[in-house]
């Protein structure tokens, strides 16, 4: 329960989105709260619990999830919708990827 979670647009991105993809801090970054962490490395359930908690305490208006093309880096994007449901808020989401050439699909 952070004071910057309340009222933020929250990012959520995968560790290695800001290097792939150069300009993170302009397009997606900006005016954001930021969650970094990899669905691959680190425990799934943990980030859902986090996620879910920021959510049901705290007045998030959106929620964008900038993750890499590749398969394990897309296991958190159920994982984040469950946790808005589970909520009860009806909060938007976007999912972003980000190719392994460094491109972005909104």
């Amino acid at each position: 329960n952070a004071p910057y979670f309340n009222g933020a647009d929250l990012l959520i991105a995968a560790d290695c989105v800001p290097f792939a993809y150069p300009d993170f801090h302009r397009d997606l970054l900006k005016g954001k709260a930021l969650l970094v962490g990899c669905p691959k490395l680190d425990d799934a359930g943990l980030y859902k619990e986090k996620i879910a908690g920021i959510v049901s305490e705290n007045d998030i208006r959106s929620i964008t999830y900038a993750h890499m093309e590749v398969p394990c880096c897309s296991g958190l994007i159920g994982l984040i919708r469950e946790a808005i449901e589970e909520s009860g808020k009806d909060i938007p989401f976007k999912d972003i990827t980000v190719s392994l050439r460094g491109d972005l699909s909104r």
